[in-house]
């Protein structure tokens, strides 16, 4: 009966999300692209659903690679692109009925929680993570365990940097380097607005990454280690109002284009020089190659601004956790090929060389391989991974659990929008409002 419940509570959950949380795409079960790799006739055949589109560029990689490597068990694989709620709605509802579902899957970090209530209907990963987890940063990891098991595979650290626009910077007579605190960002800010045609940065009022970055920067998070809500501690509502002051007092920034720095609105508004800056996760750097090209050659990768001086300058955000269903039919063979993917470290160095993500294991981070010129160090320039050395021992872990969702849901319908869009709230009531909120699910 128990069961019975939480299925119905997460269905109401996500019709929920699917009205409130909108994220500008489309709602129906078609996949969005399909895409076969490897279509071998003797081949066998695993399906693989994602959010993200370019997350099939890693996989197209690993097929070739491991038919290869592996002559006598090629792997065909059917790739299917679908929008971010209607993939995770559709995984969910396959596993909980049992049946439908693929051989392997992307499920976001926000919403992996939702897929380790009750008896996960995933395959366990221990065999193939235990022998290399002391070559990862082993926090990436816990995100997707539960009772000592490893469900998901990491796709890559998240560490958070501020990509600046140095045309727009040496425009407004701003020296990138010089920007340690978020002061200081203000105050370079105030010289961009006043010297360029462009804001310093956007503020997301639909999405919630940068928030939660700017919190884990100062040991704050949505949840404890208890699991308990913290949503509205003195630190968040500090930082919801520095959002609201960037926007409205200090006037240094906008709200971002489309409510978030996923949409289309927003990459042509940066394409077009509209902000001087950004701070995303070390994997946007994708979003900029791909989307952002008139950009090339003008975006510089830097530490975050600290709150305070020795402050942390990164925090880890964001994640994608890749499973095996119990539904495969070829579990023992998706779960091997998923392990050559992203646990080994060919799927490493090609998590960067593919995607231009930082890649969770650690030793590769210095091998020849990584230093090869590539398509992101021809745009960002070559000290990526020094950035990267500097911070990796300044980012905090963040507290996920069945509720982020919820958190997410509050953040970007009602907290953001009442605070920092209509001004109907103050950050202390909008923070407070959504924790009860929150709590008393």
């Amino acid at each position: 009966m128990r069961k019975k419940s939480l299925f119905f509570i997460l269905l109401g959950f996500m019709a929920i999300l699917l009205i409130a949380c909108n994220k500008g795409e489309t709602t129906g079960e078609e996949a969005t692209s399909t895409e076969v790799i490897g279509d071998d006739k003797d081949a066998t055949e695993l399906k693989f659903w994602t959010f993200v589109e370019l997350h099939t560029d890693l996989f197209k990689d690993s097929v070739e690679r491991w038919n290869k490597e592996f002559p006598d068990r090629k792997i065909k694989l059917v790739a299917e692109t679908y929008p971010y709620d209607n993939m995770h709605n559709n995984l969910l509802l396959a596993l909980q009925s049992g049946k439908g579902a693929p051989d392997i899957a992307d499920i976001e970090i926000s919403r992996f929680p939702n897929y380790l209530q009750g008896e996960p209907q995933l395959e366990p990963m221990n065999e193939y993570v235990e022998p290399v987890k002391d070559k990862f940063v082993e926090s990436r990891f816990d995100i997707y365990a539960k009772d000592g098991k490893y469900y998901g595979i990491p796709t890559h650290v998240g560490a958070t940097v501020m990509y600046y626009n140095t045309e727009i910077m040496e425009a407004a007579g701003v020296d990138i380097d010089s920007i340690k605190t978020w002061d200081d960002y203000v105050e370079a800010g105030k010289k961009v607005v006043e010297n360029t045609d462009a804001m310093m940065t956007t503020v997301e009022t639909g999405g919630f990454m940068s928030f939660w970055s700017m919190v884990s920067q100062q040991g704050s998070d949505f949840f404890d280690e208890n699991g308990e809500v913290i949503l509205d501690n003195e630190t968040n509502i500090k930082t919801v109002q520095f959002l609201y002051d960037m926007v409205h007092t200090h006037k240094i920034a906008e709200m971002t284009p489309g409510g978030e720095n996923h949409m289309e609105e927003y990459y042509k508004y940066m394409n077009e020089g509209g902000a001087a800056s950004v701070a995303m996760p070390m994997w946007y750097m994708g979003r900029f190659t791909d989307y952002m090209q008139d950009l090339k050659g003008k975006i510089a990768i830097r530490p975050l601004p600290a709150w305070e001086e020795g402050g942390n300058r990164s925090a880890g955000m964001g994640g994608t956790g890749t499973v095996v269903t119990n539904q495969s039919e070829h579990a023992e063979l998706a779960k091997e090929f998923l392990a050559y993917t992203k646990l080994s470290e060919e799927g490493n160095i090609a998590l960067w060389k593919v995607l231009g993500f930082d890649p969770p294991r650690w030793d590769v981070w210095e091998s020849e391989e990584m230093k090869e010129d590539n398509k992101f160090y021809q745009y960002f320039g070559t000290n990526i991974f020094d950035v990267l050395l500097e911070i990796k021992d300044e980012i905090n872990a963040v507290n996920i659990t069945e509720k982020t969702p919820l958190v997410q849901q509050q953040l970007s319908t009602n907290v953001f929008t009442n605070v920092i869009r209509q001004k109907s709230q103050t950050p202390e009531e909008a923070l407070k409002q959504a924790a009860d909120e929150i709590r008393n699910n």
